[in-house]
């Protein structure tokens, strides 16, 4: 069935949190990729783009004094579409408009479920220091009909997928392919397993929250990461890909 065309509409980025909402000069950005769903061309929720909020909030405050501006991308729809992938060109469009807005600064991507997805595909926008993918939805090529995600595009680029064992919506085991693939062609790759959370990763918030925050500090700002991140990234397959969350994780961390 040919796919629907989209309707007039842009993309668009929110306010911005942190450095970009004062006049301390922009170092860093992190962009937000909400999540959405396999199809859809009507206008996202507002709910997928508060959910991503909290994270928002809590990268902004964490890194103000870095010049960190944060922002959550607004998708023109609530669908990826099959190959038309809009959120993955929302994500590429937003890329072009920090660099607008902020010059030649570096940005990580942090996407959830469908957004981690097109975090992932827009990494290789030359403007990309680190993706961070949580909870990501990585369909099988056998069930969407398409070639298996890229991941040459990873290359250069620190990589972090994080994924709930527990997660019935979008399948943790096809996220561990993914990360096995793209270990293959850029070392800097790794993966933490959230042993019992669900998709919302709602049961170890604070430990996923402050992961995120270690992983966002040291890849953009070139801080030490905390020892369990460093170790993951220098560890081979399956190590560095089935890296557990220890409970409280963060709980020593100045941020």
């Amino acid at each position: 069935m040919a796919q629907q065309a989209l309707p007039e509409r842009e993309a668009r980025l929110g306010r911005p949190l942190g450095s970009g909402g004062t006049e301390r000069a922009v170092t860093g950005v992190a962009l937000l990729l909400p999540g959405g769903g396999p199809t859809g061309i009507r206008r996202p929720s507002p709910v997928t783009a508060l959910a991503v909020r909290p994270l928002a909030a809590r990268l902004a405050r964490a890194g103000r004094a870095e010049g960190l501006a944060t922002h959550v991308v607004h998708y023109r729809c609530r669908g990826w579409n099959g190959a038309a992938a809009h959120p993955a060109r929302d994500a590429a469009w937003a890329l072009e408009e920090v660099v607008r807005r902020y010059g030649d600064v570096p940005v990580c991507l942090v996407g959830t479920g469908m957004g981690a997805r097109a975090a992932l595909h827009a990494a290789g926008h030359p403007a990309v220091n680190s993706v961070l993918a949580l909870a990501p939805w990585l369909p099988s090529p056998r069930a969407d009909g398409e070639h298996p995600d890229p991941v040459k595009q990873l290359i250069g680029r620190r990589v972090l997928l994080v994924h709930g064992t527990n997660d019935e919506r979008h399948d943790p085991d096809l996220s561990y392919r993914y990360a096995e693939r793209a270990k293959k062609v850029n070392r800097d790759t790794c993966r933490f397993e959230v042993h019992s959370d669900g998709h919302s990763l709602h049961q170890h918030r604070a430990e996923v929250h402050a992961l995120a925050t270690d992983f966002l500090l040291g890849s953009l700002f070139a801080r030490d990461y905390a020892r369990p991140v460093a170790d993951a990234l220098a560890a081979p397959p399956p190590l560095g890909l089935r890296m557990p969350l220890a409970s409280g994780f963060g709980a020593s961390l100045r941020h």
